[in-house]
């Protein structure tokens, strides 16, 4: 009797290709479009949405005088600090990783958010006169919002998958950041800064799915808790600032009409404003860091067998 044994032969598996299911960019595209509309419905059309933004605008008078005029000029760089920041990270990625398609395809959502921002503040109406003492020109959406959240979604698009769940907490804090900026300084409305962070997650969805689909070949992690910037802490994280900042509104819209009393804050609706970019900052980011966890490809180990004959 003999035996002859075979060294084991290698059988590799096919990962699975990025971005299996389009529908999931498509839907969160349609859902920023959605949400748009309906921010520029109620705040900008109806009396009790143009009574929250202008309230809040009007009292960030107040908020600046505290904070001084030094912090706002420091606040009033930030979104060119954004781009700034930006474009070296996308410059890196060019020269390092040599990712020119997802460089151009990150940059040209920043530009079409840009331009797409530039265009509906200019062709939307004026405001229309629903009682409220307000500057009557068309706001929205934030221009300076805009440019910060762009630029965050573009590095978010070009760094690897692993760093993404860091990238998309520290950009969406940064855009955040800026937006409320933009409030205390008397630039915008709360509601003009949501407009423009619906904007770039409408471009960013679109440029994600091209992002996955023609660069398979970086875009692979083994999943959340491959390395620390991947761990799952990261959108947990922007998920607890979204309820803390919603239960912050929750408390002062409250204190606005106390049972028996008449006592009002004289910051409450500034307050809700800034609750109010939190929230839908933070909630973006979750939904796009989850989005594109779920549809980045995955390591897959390449499998053994070996058989053994016997004669």
């Amino acid at each position: 009797m003999t035996s002859n044994t075979r060294k084991p032969a290698r059988r590799s598996v096919t990962p699975a290709k990025a971005a299996p299911h389009a529908v999931l960019f498509l839907l969160c595209a349609a859902a920023a479009v959605a949400g748009l509309i309906a921010t520029y419905v109620f705040f900008v059309r109806t009396f009790t949405g143009q009574y929250i933004d202008e309230s809040a605008l009007d009292e960030a008078s107040r908020v600046q005088a505290v904070v001084g005029v030094q912090v706002a000029g420091f606040l009033d760089a930030l979104p060119v600090t954004s781009v700034i920041i930006a474009a070296l990270v996308v410059l890196f990625v060019c020269l390092k990783r040599r990712r020119w398609k997802v460089a151009g395809i990150a940059v040209g959502a920043m530009a079409a958010a840009n331009l797409c921002t530039e265009v509906l503040k200019f062709s939307l109406p004026d405001r229309p006169d629903r009682g409220i003492v307000t500057l009557g020109l068309n706001s929205l959406p934030s221009g300076h919002s805009t440019l910060a959240a762009s630029s965050a979604a573009a590095v978010f698009l070009v760094v690897s998958p692993r760093w993404r769940p860091l990238v998309g907490f520290a950009g969406g804090s940064y855009a955040i950041f800026s937006g409320v900026s933009t409030v205390i300084n008397g630039w915008h409305r709360p509601a003009d800064v949501v407009a423009a962070f619906l904007i770039v997650t409408f471009w960013t969805a679109l440029a994600g799915l091209v992002i996955l689909r023609t660069g398979p070949g970086w875009n692979v992690w083994d999943g959340f808790g491959e390395h620390w910037a991947a761990s799952r802490a990261w959108p947990l994280l922007s998920l607890l600032a979204a309820v803390a900042a919603a239960g912050m509104a929750a408390v002062v819209l409250q204190q606005l009409t106390p049972a028996g009393g008449s006592r009002t804050s004289t910051t409450n609706y500034f307050w809700t404003g800034v609750a109010l970019i939190a929230v839908c900052g933070y909630l973006l980011t979750v939904a796009g860091t989850l989005v594109f966890a779920l549809q980045t490809r995955r390591h897959r180990p390449r499998r053994r067998s070996s058989r053994r004959h016997m004669h």
